[in-house]
């Protein structure tokens, strides 16, 4: 204890003596305290080990980092977050790594981000992500239960062009990373460019819709892949592909129970 505390203490029970006594305070000498030693180190304990424990904020820190590096995805998404690797990179507000369960039914992937995923950093959260969460919840689907929603490029093209196939190229290998790493039951492509470049084909995306497709993964896993229209499609033009959209939206969930 210090000086400076001792006497704080002494003088806090004089005046209590005092209140307690005649109700008046009386005069006294000043105190003369000194500070405590500090104790030795207990015997045994290696100097080394006697260190400050660290704050909760270290503590919370290093735990997220501990827990990122245990997770595969998390561990993915932190390279999409600073990948370079295309000149998207420089014009991004975030990269959109992707969003859902980690085990899920259905993979949905799409074309890339547009203004409003560039701007929150998640997939499909704009007009187009609000009409592909009704479709999926039309056939009980969901991003927060059973789905994983990515795009074939993780930033958005300016303009919200068509991603070119270098940029394409620079991307692919984390989307199939993540294909390896979540093991969906079933892929749907939303839309011509996702369904062309998951099944290497160069058809168009009215001849490829309606029937499932196979991707083979390195490991030998063989996943059935849908494509779909995209939902932006449905927007533009409601009356010719909203019946197909509801169509395909069937045959996912008659693949499903089937599985």
């Amino acid at each position: 204890m210090t000086a400076e505390e001792k006497t704080s203490i002494a003088r806090f029970l004089d005046l209590a003596e005092d209140f307690l006594t005649s109700g008046y305070r009386r005069d006294r000498k000043e105190y003369s305290f000194s500070d405590d030693e500090e104790p030795p180190a207990e015997p045994g304990i290696p100097l080394a080990y006697m260190v400050e424990e660290p704050s909760n904020s270290e503590e919370a820190a290093d735990s997220q980092e501990s827990s990122d590096s245990d997770n595969p995805l998390e561990t993915l998404y932190a390279k999409i977050n600073m990948c370079k690797n295309c000149g998207l990179a420089a014009s991004r507000t975030r990269a959109v790594p992707g969003e859902g369960v980690s085990n899920p039914l259905v993979m949905v992937i799409g074309e890339g981000p547009g203004a409003d995923e560039d701007a929150a950093g998640r997939p499909f959260v704009g007009r187009a992500g609000q009409l592909l969460d009704r479709m999926l919840a039309s056939i009980k689907l969901s991003r927060e239960t059973n789905c994983y929603i990515a795009n074939m490029v993780k930033c958005r093209p300016p303009e919200n062009r068509d991603p070119a196939p270098e940029e394409i190229a620079a991307c692919y290998p984390f989307l199939e990373q993540q294909i390896q790493m979540l093991l969906p039951k079933v892929i749907v492509c939303a839309g011509r460019i996702a369904a062309q470049n998951l099944l290497k084909t160069s058809q168009g995306i009215n001849a490829l819709r309606g029937r499932f497709y196979e991707v083979k993964l390195e490991n030998g896993s063989v996943i059935p892949v849908l494509p779909i229209f995209h939902p932006s499609a449905i927007l533009r033009d409601p009356n010719n592909n909203r019946r197909p959209a509801w169509e395909d939206l069937q045959l996912l969930r008659a693949k499903l129970d089937e599985m």
